[in-house]
Protein backbone atom coordinates (compact mmCIF):
# COMPACT_ATOMS: atom_id res chain seq x y z
CA UNK A 1 0.00 0.00 0.00
CA UNK A 2 1.24 3.56 -1.15
CA UNK A 3 1.73 5.28 1.91
CA UNK A 4 3.31 8.53 0.82
CA UNK A 5 1.33 11.83 1.46
CA UNK A 6 -0.86 13.08 -2.14
CA UNK A 7 -0.25 16.74 -0.49
CA UNK A 8 1.65 18.66 -3.46
CA UNK A 9 4.01 20.50 -2.33
CA UNK A 10 3.51 24.25 -1.39
CA UNK A 11 2.31 26.00 -4.32
CA UNK A 12 4.42 29.75 -4.90
CA UNK A 13 1.53 32.73 -5.12
CA UNK A 14 1.32 33.28 -8.47
CA UNK A 15 2.04 36.78 -7.79
CA UNK A 16 5.24 36.51 -6.32
CA UNK A 17 7.37 36.07 -9.32
CA UNK A 18 6.35 39.13 -11.16
CA UNK A 19 6.06 41.39 -7.84
CA UNK A 20 9.77 39.87 -7.26
CA UNK A 21 10.63 41.40 -10.51
CA UNK A 22 9.18 44.55 -10.02
CA UNK A 23 10.67 45.33 -6.52
CA UNK A 24 14.16 44.35 -6.84
CA UNK A 25 14.00 46.22 -10.51
CA UNK A 26 12.36 49.29 -8.59
CA UNK A 27 15.27 49.10 -5.83
CA UNK A 28 17.68 49.73 -8.75
CA UNK A 29 15.37 52.38 -9.97
CA UNK A 30 15.18 54.63 -7.32
CA UNK A 31 19.41 54.20 -6.07
CA UNK A 32 19.55 55.22 -9.52
CA UNK A 33 17.02 58.14 -9.01
CA UNK A 34 18.89 59.39 -5.87
CA UNK A 35 22.22 59.43 -7.98
CA UNK A 36 20.89 61.27 -10.89
CA UNK A 37 17.70 63.26 -9.53
CA UNK A 38 17.06 65.42 -12.68
CA UNK A 39 16.00 61.57 -13.86
CA UNK A 40 14.11 60.26 -10.91
CA UNK A 41 13.30 57.07 -10.08
CA UNK A 42 10.11 56.42 -11.37
CA UNK A 43 11.44 57.70 -15.15
CA UNK A 44 14.53 55.12 -14.64
CA UNK A 45 11.80 52.19 -13.52
CA UNK A 46 9.87 52.69 -16.61
CA UNK A 47 13.21 52.99 -19.01
CA UNK A 48 14.23 49.50 -17.04
CA UNK A 49 10.76 47.88 -16.97
CA UNK A 50 10.62 48.38 -20.90
CA UNK A 51 14.10 47.03 -21.17
CA UNK A 52 13.83 43.95 -19.67
CA UNK A 53 10.64 43.18 -20.91
CA UNK A 54 11.13 43.33 -24.13
CA UNK A 55 13.41 40.18 -23.43
CA UNK A 56 11.42 38.58 -20.52
CA UNK A 57 11.10 34.46 -21.27
CA UNK A 58 7.77 33.29 -20.60
CA UNK A 59 5.65 36.70 -19.49
CA UNK A 60 2.82 34.60 -18.41
CA UNK A 61 4.51 33.50 -15.34
CA UNK A 62 5.12 37.15 -14.24
CA UNK A 63 2.06 38.64 -15.56
CA UNK A 64 -0.30 38.48 -12.04
CA UNK A 65 2.51 40.09 -10.23
CA UNK A 66 3.35 42.74 -13.04
CA UNK A 67 -0.24 43.93 -12.85
CA UNK A 68 -0.83 43.54 -9.17
CA UNK A 69 1.95 46.02 -8.76
CA UNK A 70 1.16 48.38 -11.59
CA UNK A 71 -2.52 48.74 -10.22
CA UNK A 72 -2.99 47.57 -6.93
CA UNK A 73 0.39 49.14 -5.03
CA UNK A 74 -0.09 52.09 -7.06
CA UNK A 75 -3.57 52.60 -5.59
CA UNK A 76 -2.10 52.18 -1.88
CA UNK A 77 0.63 55.00 -2.63
CA UNK A 78 -1.80 57.37 -3.31
CA UNK A 79 -3.71 56.39 -0.13
CA UNK A 80 -0.32 56.72 1.88
CA UNK A 81 -0.12 60.26 0.03
CA UNK A 82 -3.40 61.35 1.53
CA UNK A 83 -1.45 61.09 4.95
CA UNK A 84 0.67 64.19 4.27
CA UNK A 85 -2.18 66.06 2.73
CA UNK A 86 -4.88 68.11 4.57
CA UNK A 87 -8.37 67.69 4.13
CA UNK A 88 -9.16 71.70 3.50
CA UNK A 89 -6.04 71.74 1.35
CA UNK A 90 -7.68 68.54 -0.52
CA UNK A 91 -10.84 70.07 -0.96
CA UNK A 92 -10.17 73.29 -2.02
CA UNK A 93 -7.47 72.02 -4.72
CA UNK A 94 -10.40 70.26 -6.23
CA UNK A 95 -12.65 72.85 -6.60
CA UNK A 96 -10.19 75.16 -8.07
CA UNK A 97 -9.08 72.93 -11.01
CA UNK A 98 -12.55 71.82 -11.74
CA UNK A 99 -12.98 74.79 -14.71
CA UNK A 100 -9.73 73.22 -16.13
CA UNK A 101 -10.60 69.76 -15.72
CA UNK A 102 -13.93 70.50 -17.37
CA UNK A 103 -12.59 71.65 -20.16
CA UNK A 104 -9.67 69.22 -21.29
CA UNK A 105 -12.61 67.39 -21.14
CA UNK A 106 -14.64 68.60 -23.59
CA UNK A 107 -11.55 68.79 -25.68
CA UNK A 108 -10.34 65.39 -25.46
CA UNK A 109 -14.15 64.04 -26.15
CA UNK A 110 -14.15 66.43 -29.26
CA UNK A 111 -10.65 66.26 -30.89
CA UNK A 112 -11.12 62.53 -30.39
CA UNK A 113 -14.82 62.39 -32.23
CA UNK A 114 -13.77 64.95 -34.82
CA UNK A 115 -10.48 63.94 -35.55
CA UNK A 116 -11.42 59.54 -35.50
CA UNK A 117 -14.25 59.73 -38.17
CA UNK A 118 -11.50 62.26 -40.30
CA UNK A 119 -9.13 58.98 -39.89
CA UNK A 120 -11.55 56.39 -40.27
CA UNK A 121 -11.27 55.22 -36.61
CA UNK A 122 -14.10 53.34 -35.93
CA UNK A 123 -16.58 54.67 -33.57
CA UNK A 124 -15.67 52.41 -30.09
CA UNK A 125 -11.77 52.59 -30.70
CA UNK A 126 -12.11 56.08 -30.38
CA UNK A 127 -14.21 56.26 -27.90
CA UNK A 128 -12.04 54.66 -26.00
CA UNK A 129 -8.73 56.53 -26.60
CA UNK A 130 -11.08 60.20 -25.95
CA UNK A 131 -12.18 58.31 -22.57
CA UNK A 132 -8.83 57.20 -21.69
CA UNK A 133 -7.12 60.59 -22.35
CA UNK A 134 -10.11 62.66 -20.75
CA UNK A 135 -9.97 60.81 -17.39
CA UNK A 136 -7.82 58.18 -16.01
CA UNK A 137 -6.51 56.32 -18.61
CA UNK A 138 -6.06 52.61 -18.68
CA UNK A 139 -8.84 52.32 -15.28
CA UNK A 140 -11.16 54.60 -17.56
CA UNK A 141 -10.63 52.36 -20.56
CA UNK A 142 -11.15 48.88 -18.39
CA UNK A 143 -14.28 50.66 -17.06
CA UNK A 144 -15.77 51.55 -20.02
CA UNK A 145 -14.87 48.73 -22.19
CA UNK A 146 -17.54 45.75 -21.07
CA UNK A 147 -20.17 48.91 -21.36
CA UNK A 148 -19.20 50.17 -24.92
CA UNK A 149 -18.96 45.88 -25.57
CA UNK A 150 -15.58 46.32 -27.11
CA UNK A 151 -13.70 43.86 -28.59
CA UNK A 152 -10.35 43.10 -26.36
CA UNK A 153 -8.15 44.20 -29.75
CA UNK A 154 -10.13 47.52 -29.35
CA UNK A 155 -9.12 47.73 -25.39
CA UNK A 156 -5.94 46.75 -25.84
CA UNK A 157 -4.73 49.00 -28.32
CA UNK A 158 -6.35 51.80 -26.51
CA UNK A 159 -4.75 50.80 -23.50
CA UNK A 160 -1.00 50.57 -25.14
CA UNK A 161 -1.67 54.16 -26.83
CA UNK A 162 -2.24 55.91 -23.51
CA UNK A 163 0.87 54.01 -22.29
CA UNK A 164 3.14 55.12 -24.85
CA UNK A 165 1.91 59.01 -23.85
CA UNK A 166 2.43 58.23 -20.37
CA UNK A 167 5.47 57.58 -20.75
CA UNK A 168 6.37 60.61 -23.36
CA UNK A 169 4.66 62.88 -20.37
CA UNK A 170 6.77 61.67 -17.76
CA UNK A 171 9.84 62.46 -19.62
CA UNK A 172 8.36 65.86 -21.20
CA UNK A 173 6.23 67.51 -18.99
CA UNK A 174 8.86 68.11 -16.12
CA UNK A 175 11.06 69.71 -18.90
CA UNK A 176 8.23 71.76 -20.33
CA UNK A 177 7.65 72.95 -17.49
CA UNK A 178 11.05 74.62 -16.01
CA UNK A 179 11.50 75.60 -19.58
CA UNK A 180 8.08 77.43 -19.25
CA UNK A 181 8.61 78.61 -15.70
CA UNK A 182 5.73 77.56 -14.54
CA UNK A 183 4.79 77.92 -10.60
CA UNK A 184 4.85 74.24 -8.56
CA UNK A 185 1.15 74.70 -8.06
CA UNK A 186 0.49 75.84 -12.08
CA UNK A 187 2.61 72.65 -13.12
CA UNK A 188 0.48 70.59 -10.50
CA UNK A 189 -2.56 71.57 -12.33
CA UNK A 190 -1.36 71.19 -15.58
CA UNK A 191 -0.12 67.59 -14.86
CA UNK A 192 -2.84 66.62 -13.33
CA UNK A 193 -5.38 67.68 -16.32
CA UNK A 194 -3.36 67.24 -18.97
CA UNK A 195 -1.98 63.43 -18.09
CA UNK A 196 -3.96 61.04 -18.31
CA UNK A 197 -2.72 57.67 -15.84
CA UNK A 198 -2.59 58.21 -12.27
CA UNK A 199 0.65 56.88 -12.05
CA UNK A 200 2.57 59.12 -14.67
CA UNK A 201 0.47 62.65 -12.80
CA UNK A 202 2.28 61.63 -9.46
CA UNK A 203 5.66 60.71 -11.40
CA UNK A 204 5.59 63.94 -13.18
CA UNK A 205 3.95 65.56 -10.48
CA UNK A 206 6.88 64.84 -7.68
CA UNK A 207 9.74 65.04 -10.23
CA UNK A 208 9.01 68.98 -10.70
CA UNK A 209 8.57 69.44 -6.96
CA UNK A 210 6.77 68.03 -3.89
CA UNK A 211 3.95 71.03 -4.48
CA UNK A 212 3.66 70.62 -7.47
CA UNK A 213 2.63 66.61 -6.74
CA UNK A 214 0.60 67.21 -3.99
CA UNK A 215 -0.93 69.60 -6.27
CA UNK A 216 -1.25 67.22 -9.25
CA UNK A 217 -2.15 64.00 -7.49
CA UNK A 218 -5.32 66.17 -5.95
CA UNK A 219 -6.23 67.71 -9.53
CA UNK A 220 -6.15 64.15 -11.15
CA UNK A 221 -8.28 62.32 -8.32
CA UNK A 222 -11.03 64.84 -8.93
CA UNK A 223 -10.57 64.31 -12.24
CA UNK A 224 -10.73 60.45 -11.72
CA UNK A 225 -14.52 60.79 -9.81
CA UNK A 226 -15.90 61.72 -12.95
CA UNK A 227 -16.21 58.18 -14.64
CA UNK A 228 -18.31 57.36 -12.79
CA UNK A 229 -21.11 59.49 -14.19
CA UNK A 230 -19.38 59.19 -17.61
CA UNK A 231 -20.04 55.17 -17.44
CA UNK A 232 -23.63 56.04 -16.04
CA UNK A 233 -24.02 58.26 -20.05
CA UNK A 234 -22.78 55.41 -21.69
CA UNK A 235 -24.77 53.01 -19.89
CA UNK A 236 -27.69 55.20 -20.72
CA UNK A 237 -26.88 55.44 -24.26
CA UNK A 238 -25.93 51.95 -24.77
CA UNK A 239 -29.40 50.94 -23.12
CA UNK A 240 -30.97 53.17 -25.71
CA UNK A 241 -29.30 52.07 -28.94
CA UNK A 242 -30.15 48.59 -28.47
CA UNK A 243 -33.95 49.82 -27.03
CA UNK A 244 -33.82 47.98 -23.65
CA UNK A 245 -35.03 48.86 -20.18
CA UNK A 246 -31.47 47.79 -18.40
CA UNK A 247 -28.04 48.97 -18.54
CA UNK A 248 -26.23 46.02 -20.12
CA UNK A 249 -25.12 45.12 -16.58
CA UNK A 250 -23.16 47.86 -15.51
CA UNK A 251 -22.12 48.09 -11.71
CA UNK A 252 -21.82 51.51 -10.20
CA UNK A 253 -20.24 50.29 -7.68
CA UNK A 254 -17.42 48.33 -9.71
CA UNK A 255 -16.59 51.16 -11.42
CA UNK A 256 -16.32 53.98 -8.72
CA UNK A 257 -12.45 54.13 -7.69
CA UNK A 258 -12.84 53.40 -4.09
CA UNK A 259 -8.77 54.59 -3.55
CA UNK A 260 -10.26 57.46 -3.83
CA UNK A 261 -12.44 57.25 -1.04
CA UNK A 262 -9.84 55.96 1.51
CA UNK A 263 -7.21 58.64 0.24
CA UNK A 264 -9.82 61.09 1.81
CA UNK A 265 -10.30 58.96 4.69
CA UNK A 266 -5.63 59.47 5.28
CA UNK A 267 -6.44 62.78 4.25
CA UNK A 268 -9.30 63.82 6.63
CA UNK A 269 -6.85 61.46 9.87
CA UNK A 270 -4.04 63.51 8.60
CA UNK A 271 -6.29 66.89 9.02
CA UNK A 272 -7.19 65.78 12.76
CA UNK A 273 -3.46 66.41 14.08
CA UNK A 274 -2.98 62.96 15.26
CA UNK A 275 -0.58 61.56 12.73
CA UNK A 276 2.76 62.59 14.40
CA UNK A 277 5.50 64.20 11.33
CA UNK A 278 7.76 61.47 11.67
CA UNK A 279 4.86 58.46 10.46
CA UNK A 280 3.47 61.29 8.30
CA UNK A 281 7.60 61.04 6.18
CA UNK A 282 7.81 57.68 6.64
CA UNK A 283 4.58 56.77 4.80
CA UNK A 284 5.49 59.42 2.47
CA UNK A 285 8.79 57.86 1.67
CA UNK A 286 7.04 54.63 1.28
CA UNK A 287 4.79 55.99 -1.25
CA UNK A 288 7.43 57.18 -3.16
CA UNK A 289 8.95 54.13 -3.47
CA UNK A 290 5.97 52.14 -4.19
CA UNK A 291 5.60 54.88 -7.31
CA UNK A 292 8.58 53.70 -8.49
CA UNK A 293 7.26 50.16 -7.79
CA UNK A 294 4.13 50.77 -10.21
CA UNK A 295 5.86 52.64 -12.77
CA UNK A 296 8.65 50.24 -13.42
CA UNK A 297 5.41 47.11 -13.36
CA UNK A 298 4.34 49.58 -16.01
CA UNK A 299 7.28 49.06 -18.42
CA UNK A 300 7.41 45.56 -17.80
CA UNK A 301 3.98 45.35 -19.27
CA UNK A 302 4.55 47.47 -22.30
CA UNK A 303 3.94 45.58 -25.72
CA UNK A 304 5.41 47.68 -28.12
CA UNK A 305 5.16 44.93 -30.76
CA UNK A 306 1.85 44.75 -30.74
CA UNK A 307 1.47 48.55 -30.84
CA UNK A 308 3.25 48.79 -34.08
CA UNK A 309 1.29 46.41 -35.68
CA UNK A 310 -1.76 47.51 -35.13
CA UNK A 311 -1.27 50.54 -37.26
CA UNK A 312 -0.26 54.43 -36.87
CA UNK A 313 -4.02 55.84 -37.91
CA UNK A 314 -5.17 55.52 -34.12
CA UNK A 315 -1.69 56.41 -32.71
CA UNK A 316 -1.95 59.48 -34.60
CA UNK A 317 -5.66 59.54 -32.86
CA UNK A 318 -3.97 59.27 -29.44
CA UNK A 319 -1.46 61.85 -30.09
CA UNK A 320 -3.70 64.56 -31.50
CA UNK A 321 -6.09 64.39 -28.44
CA UNK A 322 -3.37 64.34 -25.84
CA UNK A 323 -1.48 67.74 -27.41
CA UNK A 324 -4.90 68.90 -27.86
CA UNK A 325 -5.95 68.16 -24.10
CA UNK A 326 -2.01 69.72 -22.96
CA UNK A 327 -2.36 72.76 -25.06
CA UNK A 328 -6.16 73.13 -23.94
CA UNK A 329 -4.99 73.17 -20.06
CA UNK A 330 -2.22 75.60 -20.72
CA UNK A 331 -4.22 77.83 -22.26
CA UNK A 332 -7.63 77.71 -19.48
CA UNK A 333 -5.11 78.11 -16.97
CA UNK A 334 -3.16 81.10 -18.48
CA UNK A 335 -6.89 82.59 -19.08
CA UNK A 336 -7.76 81.67 -15.19
CA UNK A 337 -4.37 83.09 -14.34
CA UNK A 338 -3.70 79.53 -12.92
CA UNK A 339 -0.10 79.50 -14.84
Amino acid sequence: MNTRSTVPPLAVPRRWPGLLLALVLAAVAYGLGQWLPLLGGAVIGIVLGIALGAWLPRRERFAPGITFASKQLLQASVVMLGFGLDLGQVLRTGAQSLVVTLSTLGVAFLVAWLLGRALGVQGKLAALVGIGTAICGGSAIAATAPILESDEHDTAYAVSTIFLFNIVAVLLFPALGHLLHMTQQGFGLWAGTAINDTSSVVAAGYHYGKLAGDEATIVKLTRAVLIVPICVVLAVWMARRKHAAGTGGFSLRKSFPWFIAWFLVASAIRSTGLLPQAAQDATHALAGFLIVVALTAVGLSANLRKMAATGPKPMLLGLATWAAVAIGSLLVQALLKQF
